[in-house]
């Protein structure tokens, strides 16, 4: 019998609840006993929905408060010595102190760096290892959260990040390999797995997606010792090992199929299984629909591929490609989306009855839903027929594609000289990367215009009184260049889409970028192109009111491909060059327009990078040039500037050279200048911006503090190149710390100045 396997489901609820109480506790207008009742809420449920879906192996531990991650640093003891922890089991002090940071009396102290979670849009918290790390059992949350599944009378599957991927995703700051600490981590795995087999755990999920990256030998080698140490110390539980996002290299498969793990899971979306013949005894979980994307998946097709397969393999369970907390909870939600495009979408809880409904089929049952299945073949087929999809002049455009309009007309060098005698900034001149906080009032305004309870003019007169006052603070701080503040968008992504051909938006389609931060990413149907101008509006009028330069604000294609749900029926590159030329078209009015720097945000683009090594170089060699595209439209005069954040540039240093953007600003305060080591290495020709304090924290760092960076950064880079700002937009700060960080940052560039 084939048995539908859940290895993950989102967790901020339908509709944010826990955003909500999060939000509401980090204030203070919310107790911890609120947050934890909230939280059960939400568990119960998702093990519900599970359930009434079909689902026969229900997982639990795959909520959390925050991050997987930060979880497993709790769990196991990984919490660096400056959040002087000394509590047997971590509370949420400590735990939110490491993931935003805090500024007491009792504890002053930066959050953990951030970064994406593979070539995902969602984050992680990095965990910090020393060569001394001492490791211990710090955290009961998986088995609480699996006793009170139990005591529902929910049966689970819990799910731990396994040892070699925790690990491997940490850093360092001194010399060694995080993996030399293996030994040192295992024992408290031992104590983990061996309690939740006492508690009565019958199957356990070690996720170890780190597997599908290519692995150095010395990482082969402990591999399948690894499992098999971890299948001793679950003693009579059985061990599934989940891989995900892309497919295993022959020889970690061929490891992990000889090691002594009762499952395994394969990403059958993304990848695929090397050597089916060679598993004879374990539980195979194929994960058959896309647990990253939206589009309804060809059921009939499906259960075809696993008939193929059925024969070679005992024991079948079928899944999504991996956790669903990339995709929103429920279609049934959704009420913006048009129709005809609407049945061609299938949101979490929708892929749970497609796996219902393939199981059902494949198991031969009675229960077959015919219509259902009829119905799906015929939202597969009227997609695939659909004329809303395509644009002959938008995929010709594609082919006229030529070196000049890739390049600028003149090298850097030449573009710099002439911009300094044009612009005259001083040294370390100061700016910020864009939005200005998204305060209550404009979220208020917002809904209300969307409601029809504010009429165009009123809403159009509030954001033009919110934009000035932003142009009145920066001026009164005196950063050097400006920006308008980004009052009129809702999200740098959806702002773009829904202002462009071949895009549509969902009204609950809500995923989890990090902690409470949420996004609903557009979905990219069909071709796409810009019927009118996007932002030339709010630019133009922002720059008639300061004599300052007026950066003009824009986001990159790279970043609205990859944090949309793209379409499926043709190549990514083809999607992102329709972007670029669209993106192209923006840059060329807002020159026309007396905007003198542009800013092209690509923060997405090594999040985009193939976690193959061998597929890199297709995918940079388009991403550069769906940038090229997007800029080189401009004369030598106008600077063009660029964004990226949680990026470890080392492996893509060449690519970003290539884009040759004028400034690049990137997001360095939470590895403190590290990332700019690279930058140093490669000589990097252009003007660089490394920002100088972490946004994603309440806290506001000393002045002290950023002259510390901007030095540190002044000995690996030339200080006539370098850029201050912080380290990514301000969108999601409270003006008070806004306003308190910017006076200090502009303080700190100024006293260096005259130093």
């Amino acid at each position: 019998m084939i048995k539908i396997n859940c290895i993950g489901y989102p967790r901020i609820g339908p509709k944010r609840e826990l955003k909500v109480v999060l939000e509401k506790y980090w204030k203070g207008e919310a107790s911890e006993k609120e947050l934890l009742d909230s939280a059960h809420t939400l568990k119960k449920d998702n093990w519900q929905t599970q359930k009434d879906n079909g689902v026969d192996i229900i997982c639990s531990n795959d909520f959390s408060f925050y991050d997987q991650v930060l979880d497993t640093i709790c769990l196991v003891g990984a919490i660096p010595d400056r959040y002087k922890s000394k509590e047997n089991l971590i509370s949420f002090k400590t735990y939110f102190a490491m993931a935003r940071g805090s500024q007491t009396k009792e504890l002053d102290v930066s959050a953990l760096e951030m970064t994406k979670w593979f070539d995902t849009n969602y984050h992680y918290l990095v965990p910090e290892f020393a060569k001394n790390q001492n490791f211990k059992l710090s955290s009961d949350k998986p088995f609480k959260e699996f006793e009170e599944a139990q005591k529902l009378g929910f049966k689970t599957k819990p799910i731990i990040l396994g040892p070699l991927t925790f690990l491997l995703l940490g850093k360092t700051e001194e010399n060694f390999e995080q993996i030399s600490l293996l030994n040192k981590l295992l024992p408290v795995y031992e104590q983990i797995l061996s309690k939740l087999n006492k508690i009565g755990a019958e199957w356990i999920q070690i996720d170890e997606p780190i597997l599908v990256k290519n692995q150095n030998t010395k990482v082969i080698s402990l591999i399948k010792d690894t499992l098999n140490k971890l299948k001793k110390y679950a003693g009579s539980s059985k061990i599934l090992l989940a891989t995900y996002f892309e497919k295993l290299d022959k020889e970690v498969e061929n490891e992990i199929i000889n090691s002594d793990v009762d499952g395994i899971h394969f990403d059958l979306v993304r990848g695929n299984i090397n050597n089916l013949n060679a598993i004879k005894d374990k539980v195979i979980s194929l994960g058959i629909v896309d647990g990253r994307n939206i589009w309804k998946s060809d059921l009939n097709k499906k259960i075809s591929e696993i008939k193929n397969l059925k024969s070679n393999i005992k024991d079948i369970w079928i899944s999504s490609s991996c956790s669903l907390l990339h995709t929103p909870y429920n279609l049934e939600l959704e009420n913006k989306v048009p129709k005809e495009i609407k049945k061609w979408l299938s949101f979490s809880k929708q892929k749970l009855i497609e796996l219902n409904n393939i199981k059902i089929a494949l198991n031969e049952s009675s229960a077959v839903n015919i219509k259902y299945l009829e119905q799906n073949a015929s939202d597969v087929k009227d997609r695939q027929q659909s004329k809303l999809i395509h644009s002959q002049k938008v995929k010709e455009r594609i082919d006229t594609i030529t070196s000049k309009i890739l390049n600028r007309k003149s090298s850097y060098a030449k573009r710099a000289e002439l911009q300094r005698n044009i612009f005259k900034l001083p040294l370390f001149p100061t700016t910020t990367i864009g939005s200005f906080p998204q305060t209550s009032d404009v979220r208020n305004a917002r809904a209300k215009f969307k409601k029809n309870e504010l009429t165009e003019t009123q809403y159009e007169s509030f954001l033009k009184e919110k934009t000035i006052d932003a142009i009145k603070k920066q001026e009164e701080i005196d950063i050097d260049v400006l920006v308008h503040g980004e009052f009129e968008r809702n999200d740098m992504v959806e702002y773009f889409g829904e202002q462009l051909s071949g895009f549509t938006f969902t009204s609950s389609g809500w995923v989890q970028s990090y902690g409470s931060r949420c996004v609903k990413p557009p979905i990219i149907f069909g071709d796409v192109s810009r019927p009118k101008p996007m932002t030339v509006f709010w630019s133009k009028f922002a720059q008639e009111h300061t004599k300052k330069i007026m950066k003009g604000m824009l986001t990159g294609p790279i970043t609205i491909l990859q944090w949309s749900f793209v379409r499926d029926d043709q190549p990514r590159k083809d999607t992102a060059l329709q972007i670029a030329f669209a993106i192209r078209d923006e840059v060329e009015d807002l020159e026309k327009n007396k905007i003198v720097m542009i800013q092209i945000d690509e923060p997405a683009l090594r999040e985009g990078l193939p976690l193959k090594k061998s597929d890199w170089k297709n995918y940079l060699n388009w991403a550069v040039e769906a940038f090229k595209i997007s800029a080189a439209v401009v004369k030598d005069e106008t600077q063009i500037h660029t964004h990226m954040c949680y990026a470890e540039f080392e492996d893509i240093i060449d690519a970003i050279a290539a884009l040759d953007a004028d400034v690049i600003s990137i997001e360095t305060s939470r590895s403190r200048m590290e990332l700019l080591t690279t930058f140093e290495k490669f000589k990097y020709p252009n003007e660089i911006g490394p920002g100088v304090y972490d946004i994603h924290s309440p806290r506001v760092p000393s002045s002290d503090e950023m002259k510390e960076l901007i030095i540190k950064a002044s000995k690996l880079i030339d200080k006539n190149k370098i850029w201050v700002n912080p380290d990514c937009g301000l969108k999601t700060r409270a003006w008070p710390e806004t306003l308190s960080a910017l006076k200090t940052m502009v303080k700190a560039a100024k006293e260096l100045r005259s130093s």
